[in-house]
């Protein structure tokens, strides 16, 4: 499968602070990649580099099968989309008309607003002021400006940080259409839940340094207990192991139709990151 970013051992210093320390990693065309760590572990640094906003110190970084610093030309910028905290919107106009202005920029028919605005749930909005909006709001409209144009990458920068459960639910379903139609997204989060909700593939970053990168299905499999749960009708819990013996203890149960029910007893992506990297998310 065709690779949309290829980076090697990248690295990133500000004076005497390294940002970025020999990463490595690659994001298949159509996936979604979540970036996970808490605050400072240089997850903005890296989007900012690959977005050429920044340079960096040492190591290569290709996008689109070019270096970044070519991404500066609009055939490139064209094609991607990005959402982080500066929303560079428009204050004193309204929704619509900060959309339109990037439907100009773009090329992108007027009817496309509709059509982004009801992604991120905002249908009934577009003649409100910018200005005048609450935090999740503007979220949103940065959300549905990089929405527009169907970028073939798309970045995101904790995309849902100010957003409640149901706004949120509609950002997803939004992204799920976006990868539908061949969009990769690259997101950083230190959400484990929105991770194992949306991405294909996930890399952990601590201290600017790659710990784990794998499927989030496949890492909590890898790291799981090799026990399972079994609630019995009376409501008590039973731990039993896998394999044979535990396999003899459950059809016990069963047989004396005794089980409610059976869980794998699998870590989150949460549980996972503190194991290896010895931090809390926050």
């Amino acid at each position: 499968m065709e690779n949309m970013i290829e980076v090697t051992s990248l690295e990133k210093s500000f004076s005497n602070y390294r940002a970025l320390k020999d990463v490595s990693f690659e994001i298949r065309k159509g996936e979604i990649f979540g970036f996970l760590g808490p605050s400072g572990s240089g997850k903005t640094t890296t989007i900012k580099i690959l977005t050429a906003q920044l340079k960096p110190t040492s190591g290569s970084a290709y996008v689109f099968g070019v270096p970044t610093h070519k991404l500066q030309e609009e055939r490139y910028r064209k094609k991607i989309g990005v959402v982080s905290d500066d929303t560079s919107l428009y204050g004193r106009l309204s929704v619509y008309d900060n959309l339109k202005l990037y439907c100009d920029l773009y090329q992108v028919p007027l009817k496309r607003i509709e059509v982004v605005l009801q992604m991120v749930n905002l249908a009934h909005e577009s003649k409100r002021i910018v200005s005048k909006l609450s935090k999740g709001m503007l979220q949103r409209v940065t959300l549905a400006r990089a929405f527009l144009h169907e970028p073939e990458l798309l970045f995101l920068d904790e995309p849902t940080s100010a957003l409640d459960p149901v706004n949120t639910k509609h950002i997803y379903e939004g992204l799920e259409r976006l990868k539908e139609k061949g969009t990769t997204i690259f997101l950083t989060t230190h959400d484990m839940n929105e991770a194992e909700t949306l991405c294909d593939r996930v890399a952990f970053l601590n201290n600017g340094e790659i710990q784990l990168i794998g499927a989030p299905k496949k890492l909590c499999e890898q790291h799981g207990d090799p026990t399972l749960t079994v609630e019995l009708i009376d409501g008590s819990e039973v731990i039993v192991p896998k394999g044979p013996d535990g396999a003899q203890q459950l059809f016990e149960y069963m047989s004396k139709d005794q089980v409610a029910s059976v869980q794998s007893n699998y870590p989150t992506l949460g549980d996972i990151f503190v194991e290896v990297t010895g931090r809390k998310l926050s």
